[in-house]
């Protein structure tokens, strides 16, 4: 039977790529649900969202769910938040909620569920000394924070990825 693992992703550029890390999860007998921010749900557009629900057979969850409304996905064996941005990064070490990306991050912390951290952020943002604090408090807190320089990779025509494979050897069997 299938782990089920929450994938959380925000808007950087391999927001693109989600399928290539939903096909790495499910290879290693993961069964994903998608969480996207409001943000990263635009950069896919409609029938980006819609391509992820179809490749997972569940819907995709970017809204905030109303009172009484049931979750759609069952509870996570494990979470993986990539590609993680600077900001939501900083906003989850926060403890903020605001989103159903960062309420779910943040709910995962408190559930003690494992969760793997794969930041998408440049070295002038790393410089900054809110990184090294929310990093940190999250490694603190139980997650494992994946090395960007490790697990972002840079294509030939310059646009960035994830090293899905590294990211899925972490979460473990």
């Amino acid at each position: 039977m299938p782990r089920i693992l929450h994938l959380i992703s925000c808007a950087s550029p391999p927001i693109s790529d989600l399928a290539t890390g939903i096909d790495s999860f499910a290879a290693a007998g993961w069964d994903t649900c998608v969480i996207l921010t409001p943000t990263a749900a635009a950069w896919l557009g409609d029938d980006g969202v819609d391509a992820l629900a179809a490749r997972t057979g569940r819907p995709v969850r970017v809204r905030l769910r109303k009172p009484g409304e049931l979750d759609p996905f069952p509870p996570a064996d494990a979470v993986v938040a990539a590609p993680l941005t600077f900001n939501t990064l900083n906003r989850w070490a926060a403890g903020i909620s605001d989103t159903t990306a960062l309420g779910n991050l943040n709910r995962a912390l408190g559930l003690g569920v494992p969760v793997v951290a794969a930041p998408v952020i440049g070295p002038v943002l790393r410089a900054h000394p809110a990184y090294a604090a929310s990093t940190t408090a999250l490694e603190g807190a139980g997650v494992a924070m994946l090395d960007p320089d490790v697990v972002t990779l840079v294509r030939e025509d310059k646009t960035k990825a994830l090293a899905w494979l590294v990211i899925t050897e972490r979460l473990g069997s």
